[in-house]
């Protein structure tokens, strides 16, 4: 009998990991469960049961440990509240330290506290020495072992969640985006966005990650439109393209002696270049 492989998620809004549910055969969404993980003992929610899993990762999948119980959950929340005592402390001893351009973000602990990692960010791009701050984070919440963990602006928007560029009362990374995709300049382009700063950056700093939603149907939806300055046939007459709108499938074309006009592609013929095409299909 093939192993269950359950999708278990360690933040409200965090990547999915995979694991074999093992001896526990009733496992749900929305459950809590026990794992082992590279930061040591961690509690989870089931956020999915994975049907088809393919083939599993170098090792095998990771079997959960066990059901996590009400004593579980309890002491996980006891470690939570600790949490922010330590990012007060560690931004305080970062004052004293100098450490220039380093933020403090959150912190973490593990289930069992026996871990505790403290996220921050840097403003430039040289390796601070963050030596003497992991020490004295260490003397003062011993016996946990920490961990310092530098996170990119991405993740501290995420983390610090709030109001989006566009309005939206929470941005998309801290309200259902799980991981972040790679966004280039070109999804803007492609979709016919401005290009001024102010229009295509998120509250991170870096290019939104809306940029993304769309391109695909943009991407698709243009490859069936002739480009800028091909020549077309239109019911008017043969004319250059000047622009298209992509989704409504429409072309506005140039036509000496009569001006601009927008059609339908349907109604154009592509007269010249390799990607000849015919509307109407």
């Amino acid at each position: 009998m093939p192993p269950t492989i359950v999708g278990v998620r360690f933040n409200p809004i965090g990547k999915v990991y995979h694991f074999d549910s093992g001896l526990i055969t009733d496992l749900k969404k929305g459950d809590y469960v026990v794992v082992e993980t590279t930061r040591g003992k961690q509690l989870g929610q089931i956020a999915q049961i994975i049907e088809e899993p393919g083939s599993p990762p170098d090792g095998g999948w990771k079997v959960i440990e066990r059901r996590a119980s009400a004593r579980d959950l309890v002491t996980r929340q006891g470690w939570q509240i600790k949490e922010p005592e330590v990012v007060e402390f560690a931004r305080q001893r970062a004052l004293e330290l100098k450490l220039v351009g380093v933020k403090v973000i959150s912190s973490e602990y593990s289930f069992d506290g026996s871990r505790l990692t403290v996220f921050f960010s840097t403003e430039t791009e040289e390796k601070a020495d963050l030596k003497s701050l992991r020490q004295d984070v260490q003397r003062r919440f011993a016996p946990s072992q920490v961990d310092l963990r530098q996170i990119g602006p991405r993740d501290v928007a995420k983390n610090l969640c709030g109001i989006g560029a566009c309005g939206l009362e929470k941005r998309c990374c801290c309200q259902f985006l799980s991981e972040f995709s790679s966004i280039s300049i070109r999804m803007a382009k492609e979709q016919g966005i401005s290009l001024t700063p102010g229009e295509i950056t998120g509250m991170c700093g870096r290019l939104r990650c809306c940029l993304s939603y769309e391109f695909d149907q943009y991407t698709e939806a243009r490859s069936r439109l002739p480009k800028r300055n091909k020549e077309v046939k239109t019911p008017l007459g043969v004319g250059k393209v000047i622009d298209v709108r992509p989704l409504q499938e429409m072309v506005t074309v140039e036509i000496p002696d009569v001006g601009y006009r927008e059609f339908p592609m349907s109604e154009l013929t592509v007269l010249s270049g390799n990607e000849d095409k015919s509307g109407g299909k």
